[in-house]
């Protein structure tokens, strides 16, 4: 899978509303034979292989073309506002899966509650979750992705240790033995690599904002976002990391590649980061789920992704419908997987990611994964300079987490009201 593709993920800004175009639901021409339905999706997400199956299935079940036409990330937010505002929109498009809420409020969105119920009966709730606002069905979950652990199995041999472990106090102990045992730094962990905090958090059963009348606020203060952040900085103290950079600054797999740090967390194209950097690497190169408080149960992780939607204006909506059951089928949603390395809708279909060891690593943890608050008004928080950023290096620099929650807390709700 691109790089491009995961470091896109994320979110950043916000949109301006969209004045969605009348679909009444039904196809403006007679039946579906002969018409194109144009797709957005976005570059490094589909390979031209599976788009090439999958639209002469389509055109053969249907009579229809499918005109699949590549996005950029950077920008996408504006030009898919613009687009889904006009008279004649994509038909079908991938969004980022915490974009879904904020363009769902919009109206940009159709409702796929009738899909969701024809096919979407075992889709993993927790993949889910992000194509729901508001209680009702406004995308379909496509892919996925989360952290692992990349580890380099000769340093970790030096320190006498045999096996990966299995809960987060095993993890702990191994990164301790190797800063005791080996010249080899434990663990390289930036204090703003700020996407694994968030599963610190999700694993805690915790979230970032909470509820205050009809506003969200910052629940930072919450005691279980404080023991995320205590976890989090127990393993940070293992690390000669800047505290005060995130692991894009430097790129950590480039760290990694040097051959003397014992573990990172991280996707899982930076193991390939680490290779082009140094070749040999990847021999020593190895992955394994982030560990969780009790064996069985990985970590809390981000799962960071995107959805397929179809658009409110669109005149085209069944014929929509109908490529969404066809690409999100076992068959194509399992070849997508295959063949990108990405996490699909369903647990069923992780068979697909046999063989591919940093896929494999990180699948177990996408069922008790989750995202940052599925709500519009997130986007702004994410924003430069991040507030979760600097609350987390404010910890690691010898602020409790209630000091630091109160100093970011007036930035943060302020972005939570766009008052920026």
């Amino acid at each position: 899978m691109k790089r491009k593709l995961i470091s896109a993920i994320g979110v950043a800004g916000m949109m301006v509303s969209i004045a969605a175009c009348g679909g009444d639901g039904g196809d403006s021409e007679a039946g579906t034979k002969g018409q194109t339905l144009t797709v957005w999706v976005m570059d490094g997400s589909s390979p031209d292989q599976w788009q090439k199956d999958l639209g002469a299935a389509f055109e053969k079940q249907t009579g229809s073309k499918v005109k699949f036409e590549i996005q950029q990330w950077n920008g996408i937010q504006q030009k898919l506002t613009t687009a889904l505002s006009e008279e004649n929109p994509p038909d079908v498009f991938e969004i980022g899966n915490t974009q879904t809420p904020a363009y769902a409020k919009t109206g940009g969105l159709a409702d796929l509650g009738d899909l969701k119920s024809e096919i979407g009966g075992d889709w993993t709730e927790s993949l889910n979750a992000s194509s729901i606002y508001e209680g009702k069905q406004y995308a379909a979950p496509w892919y996925f992705a989360n952290r692992v652990v990349v580890y380099n199995k000769k340093v970790w041999a030096e320190a006498g240790i045999k096996d990966t472990p299995k809960t987060r106090d095993e993890f702990y102990d191994d990164l301790k033995t190797i800063g005791d045992k080996t010249d080899a730094e434990p663990i390289y962990l930036p204090g703003q690599n700020w996407y694994h905090f968030v599963g610190l958090v999700v694993g805690e059963g915790a979230e970032l904002v909470k509820k205050d009348g009809d506003k969200y606020v910052s629940n930072l203060d919450d005691p279980k976002v404080a023991a995320a952040m205590e976890t989090y900085k127990k393993f940070q103290d293992l690390s000669d990391a800047p505290k005060d950079k995130d692991e894009a600054t430097p790129q950590q797999g480039e760290v990694f590649a040097k051959g003397n740090v014992g573990a990172f967390i991280g996707m899982g194209w930076e193991g390939a980061t680490a290779i082009q950097a140094n070749p040999k690497i990847e021999q020593d190169l190895g992955y394994f789920t982030i560990p969780g408080a009790t064996a069985g149960k990985p970590e809390g992780v981000f799962l960071g992704g995107s959805n397929l939607a179809v658009a409110a204006g669109s005149a085209k909506q069944d014929l929509a419908k109908e490529f969404l059951k066809l690409a999100l089928s076992d068959k194509f949603e399992g070849q997508l997987a295959k063949e990108n390395g990405v996490i699909p809708n369903k647990e069923a279909l992780q068979t697909n990611l046999k063989g591919n060891a940093p896929a494999e690593a990180a699948a177990p943890a996408a069922a008790v994964g989750g995202t940052t608050p599925l709500i519009p008004e997130w986007a702004a928080v994410e924003n430069a300079p991040n507030p979760i950023k600097t609350y987390m290096t404010a910890v690691l620099n010898g602020k409790s987490p209630a000091e630091a929650a109160q100093q970011v807390e007036g930035e943060f709700n302020k972005r939570l009201a766009q008052q920026q």
